[in-house]
């Protein structure tokens, strides 16, 4: 499909390590003037959900800034977009957050957060073939890790619980894998 916008000029409004925003004037669809503001990610959100013979998985628990609340959620980081492919970053995650090491990796989504003012995109991963370690977070990150099983964490999404969208996408993809016996 064509493009019905029309970007006049755009300039530079912030940018730090990990954002950038950008204030465009357009031309909207019908033909008006305006302006449209976009946040960059300078990485690509990676998110994996860990799950073993016995279905059962790990979240993570931390204070979300952004939010001003508590938020349990798969373990989730940064791929940075010029430097590393996404699959050595979900293992890198994996094992900062959690101390788990996978032997097996499933991609198994591929989204837009919120597409409506960023760009961000995000991808999630199945690990199998577990193996315990020692996890070894930023010093940005004070996190709580809880094993439960997959449906319990499933449950939490329903009940909002889990409000985090990579996470609630994630789950309820594996949950529709598991229930069609696709993984």
């Amino acid at each position: 499909m064509d493009n019905p916008w029309k970007t006049l000029q755009s300039k530079p409004i912030y940018d730090n390590p990990w954002i950038n925003v950008t204030e465009h004037d357009v031309l909207n669809p019908a033909g008006n003037p305006g302006i449209y503001g976009v946040v960059s990610f300078k990485n690509i959100a990676v998110g994996i959900l860990p799950l073993d013979k016995d279905l059962n998985t790990w979240l993570v628990g931390q204070y979300r800034y952004s939010l001003n609340e508590y938020s349990w959620e798969i373990p989730e980081g940064g791929c940075p977009i010029a430097s590393e492919d996404i699959l050595t970053s979900a293992k890198r995650e994996l094992q900062e957050e959690t101390g788990l090491e996978a032997q097996k990796w499933t991609k198994i989504l591929k989204t837009h957060i919120s597409n409506s003012v960023t760009d961000e995109v995000g991808y999630s991963f199945i690990a199998q073939d577990l193996t315990i370690g020692q996890a070894s977070p930023e010093d940005t990150e004070d996190l709580k890790l809880r094993k439960l099983p997959f449906q319990e964490a499933f449950q939490m999404c329903l009940d909002g619980k889990i409000t985090d969208s990579l996470s609630v996408l994630t789950l309820f993809k594996v949950n529709y894998l598991l229930e069609n016996k696709l993984l």
